[in-house]
């Protein structure tokens, strides 16, 4: 185990996340999985359209645009997983896939209801953002518990013993995206 993954929670504050936190009692709602630790490189089932939470898929997010940027009071944790180079070379070649048919993804919205019934509901080509960052886990051999992806929340990420939380604050201000946001707006590249 010689790299990393991240995985990034997250709470917009929308009345959509209002909620389903009202449902999970959780902290975070949303999760994504970054493959450095500047969040550059940041994949999630999610919305597709910013203003729009019932239009989603697969998406590559940015930290400084799109619903982020909607919600600058954004909450997070970022935890970290030890991995190995070919468990990313794996990774990286599933988000290319997914990325190919993006147009064919959909978010998995009966999944989510499949959690409040325990219950995996898997629709062909759709995935909750959960269930996307487990599979991707799962398929590169990094097994967190013994629970199929369609049944995994944001908070199960945050309570696995094989996780290490190494940020938990505004997105805004972690260290990472905070240095990206003073050079963009100072025009450094």
């Amino acid at each position: 185990m010689d790299r990393k993954v991240y995985v990034l929670l997250t709470d917009t504050g929308t009345i959509f996340t209002k909620t389903i936190k009202q449902y999970t009692r959780a902290p975070y709602n949303h999760s994504s999985i970054a493959l450095d630790s500047e969040l550059l490189e940041l994949y999630s089932f999610g919305r597709r359209n910013p203003k729009n939470p019932l239009y989603g898929g697969f998406v590559k997010e940015d930290v400084l645009q799109g619903t982020y940027k909607l919600y600058p009071q954004t909450t997070c944790a970022v935890y970290e997983i030890n991995v190995s180079e070919r468990q990313i070379a794996k990774m990286r070649r599933m988000i290319n896939l997914f990325e190919k048919n993006k147009s064919r993804m959909l978010y998995n919205i009966f999944g989510v209801i499949g959690i409040a019934l325990k219950e995996p509901l898997e629709p062909w080509g759709s995935y909750f953002c959960s269930q996307f960052v487990a599979e991707l886990l799962e398929r590169s051999g990094v097994k967190l518990w013994d629970k199929i992806p369609a049944l995994v929340t944001p908070d199960d990420f945050r309570k696995s013993d094989k996780t290490k939380l190494i940020y938990e604050g505004l997105l805004l201000e972690y260290p990472a995206v905070r240095k990206r946001k003073i050079d963009d707006d100072f025009g450094c590249t």
